[in-house]
């Protein structure tokens, strides 16, 4: 494997810690429309694309509102949420400062919408600090599909195998590999057995975030081992 060129960190659940405010603003979004929604509902749809789960919504609850509509109303409502006390995972933070100290590369590859990235990026001071920003919007599919991966490589100048991506879903890990990265995987969902994609990352800390080592992470990002290595 070649020397790893560029970090790609996912946004939700990886580098902030903001699935539960996308779950309240999920949960209130129906709730306007008279539909009961379940932490449960919510596990199918993380690590995917905001507006791909605004179109599954609309189809499965027959909604008479365009999902571009529902899109728009649910950023306002997590907004209102997340303004208010969105924090970046404390050990994250420390492996994004020490990517940046070595003089490589940092961009966030999510599914999260342009208007609300941009916004959340700036109240956690990450805006100036990253050097490509792509959401899932920007391009023709959403995780587990590569397009924003390989996106975001061709923005950084960098060769998609020479890149490695920071996940907490399983669709993110699939989308990962499927561009020919290799993927540190940090599960946002624990319960076992982990879905099967985790066993495709190059890196898989298997008890989640509270387990994730910013140290263990640089180590292997500058020796890059390759395949196989597991996270106490």
């Amino acid at each position: 494997m070649r020397r790893l060129e560029a970090v790609i960190f996912d946004l939700d659940g990886t580098l902030i810690d903001s699935e539960e405010n996308y779950y309240l603003a999920d949960e209130e979004l129906m709730r306007r429309r008279g539909v009961a929604f379940s932490r449960e509902d919510k596990k199918r749809y993380i690590g995917g694309g905001n507006f791909e789960m605004m179109v599954d919504l609309k189809r499965r609850y027959g909604l008479d509102t365009t999902a571009e509509a529902l899109t728009e109303e649910k950023n306002a409502i997590y907004l209102d949420i997340a303004l208010e006390g969105t924090q970046v995972f404390p050990e994250m933070k420390r492996l994004w400062d020490a990517v940046r100290a070595r003089g490589l590369p940092v961009a966030v590859a999510t599914g999260t919408s342009p208007r609300v990235l941009d916004r959340l990026l700036e109240k956690v001071g990450l805006a100036r600090e990253a050097n490509v920003v792509v959401s899932a919007e920007e391009v023709p599919r959403g995780k587990p599909a590569p397009d924003i991966f390989l996106e975001t490589a061709k923005r950084l100048r960098v060769e998609p195998g020479a890149c490695v991506v920071l996940e907490d879903s399983r669709h993110g890990v699939a989308a990962a590999k499927a561009a020919g990265m290799a993927c540190i995987a940090i599960p946002y969902l624990v319960e076992k057995p982990l879905a099967a994609e985790f066993a495709n990352a190059d890196l898989l800390f298997e008890e989640g975030m509270p387990t994730f080592d910013a140290a263990r992470a640089l180590n292997w990002i500058e020796g890059c081992p390759g395949k196989g290595d597991r996270g106490s």
